[in-house]
């Protein structure tokens, strides 16, 4: 068996290749049209396969969807941290809000257990509070 590239092995029984000095060797000339041959149907068969493979990268199973979730609650989190102690140290707080509001902006995935979405949505409902009062203190300056 030939490996001739990326597109897999191919059988090469008929022609054996020359030995050449130093363990380089040569392919006859009719091993070469046979590889071209497999190498010609191996593409064919490699386009289905990688559609197969991008069709089965698409569906997102229950676990990555928890994954997912849980992320994107644990960075809300931090980014109202990054809030509060920007307002502890007397500042406004502009990149940590314009963070916060991006973070809120991505989509939540819904997970299959309530608790965890009720988690997220308290999560959510803080961070969209905090948008809302720091709206309110641009207007009143």
């Amino acid at each position: 068996m030939k490996v001739t590239g990326p597109s897999g092995p191919s059988s090469s029984r008929g022609a054996r290749p020359a030995k050449a000095a130093g363990g380089f060797s040569v392919p006859a000339s009719g091993a070469s049209a046979a590889a071209g041959a497999a190498t010609a149907a191996a593409t064919v068969s490699g386009v289905a396969g990688v559609s197969a493979l991008m069709a089965l990268q698409g569906v997102e199973d229950a676990t990555e969807r928890r994954r997912r979730a849980i992320r994107r609650g644990s960075g809300l989190l931090d980014r109202l941290d990054e809030l509060k102690l920007a307002l502890l140290a007397g500042e406004a707080g502009e990149a940590a809000l314009e963070r916060l509001g991006r973070g809120l902006g991505e989509d939540r995935p819904i997970d299959a257990d309530p608790a965890l979405n009720g988690l997220l949505a308290q999560i959510d409902l803080r961070a969209a509070v905090e948008l809302a009062k720091a709206d309110l203190r641009r207007n009143a300056a």
